[in-house]
């Protein structure tokens, strides 16, 4: 006999996990991996930082990475979001649409400077995944990257919605040692939960 119901939104449910997962400075929280599908057909996965924006759950990328041409060609992408500190763990099955620039551009200027300078290196110098002399010779290209007065984003910098279709929610800390597992189809304007066998 299978448990089939129809309960509380599962996107709620893991941004209150993270909440939590952050208030005991779980080192994850704000993370999540990502799988997509290379040109070669092989899986590649990437950890990634798990952004909301505006109520919806996002990752920023530069366009220079393989992993945004991934992105643009795949149908569907995989998530993990792996709470070490709450022994928790979300499946996720998602399409991916494009960020709009603007709000982009306006998160980018939010960034630590590492970041933003090692995007405007994507762009200027070498892209994501290039092969270098050494650790030093990135170090100094690096430094002497050009940034724009006033600093603004570069024309690479990107970010993919995470819109989940399919989520799966696995607690691992259970008083009796039986992981309780939990799965969320979304079907036509409502998420629809079964308990599974972990």
């Amino acid at each position: 006999m299978h448990d089939t119901r129809r309960h509380s939104d599962p996107l709620e449910r893991l941004r209150a996990d993270r909440a939590r997962a952050f208030e005991v400075g779980d080192p994850c929280a704000g993370l999540c991996t990502v799988a997509s599908v290379d040109a070669a057909g092989h899986p590649a996965a990437r950890t990634l930082v798990l952004r909301e924006l505006e109520g919806r759950f996002a990752v920023f990328t530069n366009r220079t990475s393989p992993k945004w041409t991934q992105f643009e060609r795949s149908a569907t992408v995989a998530v993990v979001v792996w709470l070490p500190m709450l022994n928790l763990q979300y499946r996720l099955q998602c399409t991916t649409h494009p960020v709009p620039d603007a709000l982009v551009h306006a998160s980018w200027l939010l960034r630590p400077d590492v970041p933003k300078r090692l995007d405007w290196f994507y762009t200027t110098a070498a892209s994501q995944g290039t092969v270098i002399a050494d650790r030093r010779a990135l170090l100094d290209g690096l430094a002497g990257v050009s940034l724009p007065e006033p600093l603004t984003a570069p024309p690479t910098a990107a970010g993919r919605y995470l819109e989940p279709h399919s989520i799966d929610r696995l607690d691992l800390a259970q008083p009796d040692g039986v992981h309780d597992r939990r799965h969320f189809e979304w079907r036509g304007n409502d998420w629809v939960e079964t308990v599974r066998v972990p």
